[in-house]
């Protein structure tokens, strides 16, 4: 992670890209590039999200889009309870981002420590399963949901409130996107750094040696869990008020692979690799869709190559990931 100069550097011209941005798509009267690079923006939270567990804990969670979608249904059914001025346990709800956000998150920790607990009892495929059958089961929960739209969603007719911010504002959203990018990736930078996340990284490489040396590799893999957990939820949040919509499709299996495609494709245990994978995935899915609807069946046979030749992903060897760190 960040190993050499040149990668610092990489890092920093990206970020001042990504800040200019919208100065440069003002003169262009193009709009569409702020929403696409939005949408880059939220996906990269979640990519870095499942990084931390994926790439540094060696746990591959097949529903992580669980979290994603929590994040924004809970955001999106209280501010539906406050709009329609119908209680919710007792509560009339809100739209104000200062609250929603953190009860939404909160809500995300409290989900991922129940998944942890129960996916944690179990390893390899076993746990895979696991995570995919909660994501499943919420999946259908939603669906039934019909006072909040069923399977065709719940629609946000306006983006939560911020003090001195208009969410409605495209631009200004962009930048609530950014800021959350950078505060989330330099968090995840800090746990990596820890004594925490060594201890992590050492449960990856030998379980057993961690627990002779009187640790608890399960309360720290839990842990992991819930932060990452945490900052799909985040996404998931940032996404209901981009889109304007949730729908169950947000916790479906698919939209779990697509965040591990994009992982594996910028290169595991690398936290900025990660963010590199989804810039591809939205690359690639952008022109094959242009090709066939069935995009999905020519992005397969990609993954498998970068699996096969390039293990360290595309940018793992760059950034130092997990195959690559010296």
């Amino acid at each position: 992670m960040l190993s050499s100069t040149k990668a610092k550097v990489a890092v920093l011209l990206v970020l001042m890209i990504l800040a200019l941005l919208p100065f440069g798509t003002e003169q262009l009267d193009n709009n569409y590039l702020i929403s696409v690079a939005t949408r880059f923006l939220i996906y990269a939270i979640a990519a870095v999200s499942l990084d931390l567990i994926l790439g540094y804990g060696a746990l591959v969670s097949f529903g992580h889009a669980m979290f994603f979608a929590i994040g924004g249904y809970s955001v999106a059914i209280i501010a539906h309870h406050h709009s329609m001025m119908e209680p919710i346990f007792f509560w009339e709800g809100s739209n104000q981002a200062l609250i929603l956000w953190p009860i939404a998150l909160l809500i995300c920790a409290v989900l991922g420590a129940i998944v942890g607990l129960f996916a944690l009892r179990t390893r390899g495929v076993q746990f895979i399963m696991v995570t995919l059958a909660f994501a499943q089961l919420l999946y259908f929960v939603l669906v039934s949901l019909q006072p909040y739209g069923g399977d065709e969603g719940l629609f946000m007719y306006e983006p939560n409130t911020l003090p001195l911010i208009d969410l409605e504002d495209k631009v200004q959203f962009y930048y609530v996107c950014l800021v959350a990018l950078v505060l989330w990736v330099s968090f995840c930078v800090l746990i990596v750094r820890s004594k925490f996340g060594m201890v992590l990284q050492a449960i990856r490489q030998s379980e057993r040696r961690v627990k002779n040396l009187g640790a608890s590799p399960k309360s720290y893999q839990l842990v992991a869990f819930i932060w990452s957990a945490v900052g799909t939820g985040l996404a998931g949040i940032l996404w209901a008020n981009y889109a304007g919509l949730v729908t169950p499709d947000m916790a479906s299996w698919m939209k779990s692979g697509e965040f591990l495609a994009m992982v594996v494709l910028g290169g595991l245990g690398t936290l900025f690799g990660a963010i590199g994978g989804v810039i591809v995935f939205l690359g690639l899915e952008r022109v094959l869709a242009t090709w066939t609807e069935h995009w999905m069946l020519v992005m397969g046979p990609v993954l498998v190559l970068v699996a096969l030749y390039a293990k360290q992903g595309l940018f793992g060897r760059f950034f130092g990931g997990r195959y690559g760190r010296e």
